[in-house]
């Protein structure tokens, strides 16, 4: 053999002696996947019925979050009747208030002044007493 075959046949040996530790530690990784299949497809399996129990629950809540908005509307429309009925009479009873009490004052002699008069004259003395 000549000298050239010789380093061909070193330097073929030094790359086999380089590859060789890389294709053992490719094997034991490789092997090592292999053995963490099993639990790569149960985690997978876990996640897609992780996944599938999210989307029913998701489902769930806006059949809930659906009915609860109708229960309040049907109670919201119920109610505006009953909150004009208040309104009237609450209207109602202040022009009574109204009446009785200048029917007081008159009876008693006192000026004619409404509530809501005293009450801004009050709010108007204090203010004052204030400044």
């Amino acid at each position: 053999m000549s000298m050239a075959e010789w380093a061909a046949h070193a330097v073929v040996i030094l790359l086999l002696a380089v590859a060789l530790p890389l294709a053992w530690r490719l094997n034991t990784s490789l092997a090592r996947l292999r053995g963490e299949r099993e639990a790569l497809a149960e985690a997978a399996a876990s996640l897609g019925d992780a996944t599938r129990a999210a989307e029913s629950a998701l489902l769930r809540l806006r059949a809930a979050a659906e009915l609860a908005g109708r229960q309040v509307a049907e109670k919201t429309a119920a109610a505006e009747p009953l909150r004009d009925d208040l309104r009237f009479l609450i209207e109602r009873g202040e022009s009574l208030a109204d009446r009785l009490d200048s029917g007081v004052r008159a009876a008693r002699g006192a000026p004619a002044e409404t509530p809501r008069e005293a009450i801004e004259q009050q709010i108007r003395q204090v203010l004052a007493g204030r400044r």
